[in-house]
C-alpha cells in the first residue's frame, strides 16, 4: 500500500469513528485550512487551485447552513445562518474578484467559529456540560461586530 492510500484510509477510519461533535470540528478545520490555502494560492496567482479549494470552502459552509436546527434554539440558528451566508456570499465574491480583502473576512470568522467549538468541545470533554450549554448563548456564540467591525453590519442582519 503506497502512502495516498494509507493516508486516504486513516482518514476514512477518522470520519467513520468519530463523533457528530469531532466530525463538526474536522468540517472547521477544513473550512479554514481550503481558505487559508486558496488565500495562498491566489497570492501566488494559480487561480486554479484558488478556485478549487474556495469551492471546498463553500461546500462545507453550506453544510453547516443545512444543518442547523431552529427547533432547538431559533435565535441561535438564525444568528448563526446568518453568520454562515456571510461567509458564503464573501467566499463566493473572493473567487470571483479573486479579493483577498473578502477571504480574508470570511476567514476570521470561520477561525473564530472554529474556534468557539473547540472551546465548547473541551468543556464537553470535562464533564462540564452545564458551563458548556450556558457558554453557548446567542450574544456569547459569536459577535460578528466584535470580529469584523462595521464591515459585517453592512452586509447582514442578525434575526433576532
Amino acid at each position: 500500500m503506497n502512502y495516498a492510500a494509507n493516508t486516504n484510509e486513516y482518514l476514512r477510519t477518522k470520519v467513520m469513528t468519530a463523533s457528530p461533535e469531532q466530525l463538526t470540528m474536522m468540517l472547521y478545520d477544513g473550512v479554514v485550512r481550503f481558505s487559508e490555502q486558496a488565500r495562498e494560492a491566489i497570492l501566488n496567482k494559480d487561480y486554479e487551485n484558488s478556485y478549487k479549494l474556495i469551492v471546498k470552502a463553500q461546500n462545507i459552509v453550506s453544510e453547516f447552513m443545512s444543518t442547523l436546527k431552529d427547533e432547538y434554539d431559533p435565535d441561535i440558528a438564525g444568528k448563526m445562518r446568518a453568520l454562515y451566508m456571510f461567509c458564503y456570499r464573501q467566499l463566493v465574491e473572493a473567487n470571483l474578484r479573486r479579493d483577498i480583502e473578502k477571504l480574508d473576512s470570511a476567514i476570521k470568522i470561520l477561525r473564530h467559529m472554529r474556534e468557539t467549538w473547540s472551546m465548547l468541545l473541551e468543556k464537553l470533554a470535562t464533564g462540564d456540560c452545564d458551563s458548556a450549554s450556558q457558554g453557548l448563548t446567542s450574544n456569547d456564540i459569536l459577535s460578528a461586530e466584535e470580529i469584523l467591525g462595521d464591515e459585517v453590519g453592512s452586509h447582514i442582519c442578525l434575526e433576532g
